[in-house]
């Protein structure tokens, strides 16, 4: 995505960015955040910062380990922590943006950096960078670049995630298919399904077992496919990558599959809302796109036949690219802007926290750590190490920066555009349509 060819963009203001974000969010579930969130500031002990994550239970413990290590070597600086559930960390991040209350430290999403940096929710990063405050020379650039906005560092990656395919190896073997490679194509994958939904299985209902979820609904999986043909979801902050041919040639070949039998029904994609409930976790099919750090789950809910293939290519063009699973920041309000620096710093580039954290955000950024730590890998997690070392070999193109503010009203649209054709209430051209014109005007209010 590269920045606009006429210079900044007009920024909204901050409560306007922020309270739409709030509204785009409004379906996420009540709020777990647990742990204090009293304001930052100094006491009579010292300072005090604040700092919020989302995550599970262990990367909870993990995170509050090195948290205390930070307060030791620290004297005087204490954290008070909270963290919660993904949906509602969002909802309440964004109430607490929109009335200028965000962390002094702060866990983001990638799809939030252009909404909290050009809502003057979160502090540009440039300063306490050069300064050294926080260190970012064993971190890939490309990967720094995904917490821009308009040229400034807002936020830096805590992980380097990329996508696959989980799969049942055993499946495949079955249906005679090869083990995927780097280089496999979006027509192998394709006859893939077929070949799997050929062999008759049945799923535990006795319903027909298909060759993986439909990833029609999913714009990873579109973004993926995009760049594999050379295109980017979004050409600026304000103008989308692709065309309403590009989407409606995606979502006819989905559209295809689907109705041969190949990829799962209408119904299962759905009411998937979790591994479990996925085609994949139900035994209602063999494969699942998705990224690398859920993929240890997959493997403990379905067998030790589950490994992670590379996604599809077109004509041997990977689309994939290393993201960051999510990225951390400085609250613009912050009365402790230097102690919340080295808070991050710390996180990210000392070794007693890198083995602490160990991979809770998958990969380290910080490359000398996500080496020592891989080392005590095993079992999944060791798998999706080498596999980001192969595909790394292979060729990736750079990242994308931060998609634009519109891009999670964006992201509901498409999901929904393809539940309509899905349920033939709409061909994928009209359906392609309809979304180009949503987002749009999304891109431009």
């Amino acid at each position: 995505m590269p920045e606009p060819p006429n210079g900044r963009l007009r920024q909204p203001s901050r409560r306007a960015v922020l309270a739409a974000a709030a509204a785009g969010l409004s379906t996420a579930l009540t709020s777990t955040l647990s742990g204090c969130s009293a304001a930052s500031g100094s006491t009579s002990g010292g300072i005090t910062l604040t700092f919020s994550w989302w995550g599970n239970d262990d990367r909870a413990a993990r995170t509050e380990k090195a948290v205390r290590l930070f307060e030791k070597e620290h004297p005087g600086v204490t954290v008070r922590t909270s963290n919660g559930e993904f949906g509602s960390y969002l909802q309440k991040l964004a109430t607490q943006a929109a009335g200028g209350g965000i962390p002094d430290v702060v866990q983001l999403d990638y799809r939030q950096i252009s909404q909290y940096a050009g809502g003057e929710a979160i502090m540009p990063l440039d300063d306490v960078i050069k300064a050294r405050t926080i260190r970012t020379s064993e971190m890939d650039k490309g990967l720094l670049r995904t917490g821009t906005y308009e040229g400034g560092q807002y936020a830096l990656p805590m992980g380097r995630g990329i996508t696959g395919y989980a799969y049942d190896s055993a499946v495949y073997k079955k249906a005679g298919i090869p083990t995927p490679r780097p280089s496999w194509t979006w027509q192998d994958w394709g006859e893939a399904n077929k070949k799997i939904a050929a062999l008759g299985l049945k799923s535990p209902d006795g319903r027909p077992y298909t060759g993986s979820n439909d990833g029609g609904t999913n714009e990873d999986v579109f973004e993926t496919w995009l760049r594999g043909r050379g295109r980017n979801l979004y050409a600026s902050q304000t103008a989308l990558g692709f065309t309403q041919d590009d989407l409606a040639a995606f979502w006819s070949f989905c559209d295809r599959l689907r109705k041969d039998g190949a990829i799962a029904q209408a119904r299962d994609t759905v009411q998937a809302k979790s591994t479990e409930t996925s085609p994949i976790g139900r035994h209602l099919a063999a494969a699942d796109f998705t990224w690398d750090a859920p993929f240890p789950g997959y493997t403990g809910l379905l067998g030790e036949d589950i490994h992670f293939a590379p996604v599809p290519t077109t004509g041997g063009h990977q689309g994939t690219y290393f993201k960051p699973t999510m990225l951390i920041g400085i609250g613009a309000n912050s009365e402790h802007p230097k102690e919340a620096a080295q808070l991050i710093d710390f996180l990210l580039n000392d070794p007693r926290a890198g083995d602490i954290l160990g991979f809770s955000r998958s990969s380290p950024p910080n490359r000398k750590i996500a080496a020592r730590v891989a080392k005590t890998l095993q079992g999944p997690e060791r798998e999706i190490y080498d596999y980001a070392q192969t595909m790394e070999k292979y060729g990736l193109d750079a990242p994308p920066t931060a998609p634009p503010p519109g891009d999670l009203a964006i992201q509901t649209a498409f999901k929904r555009g393809y539940q309509r054709v899905m349920y033939g209430m709409a061909t994928p051209r009209q359906a392609a349509r309809e979304l180009i014109d949503e987002a749009n005007r999304e891109l431009r209010s």
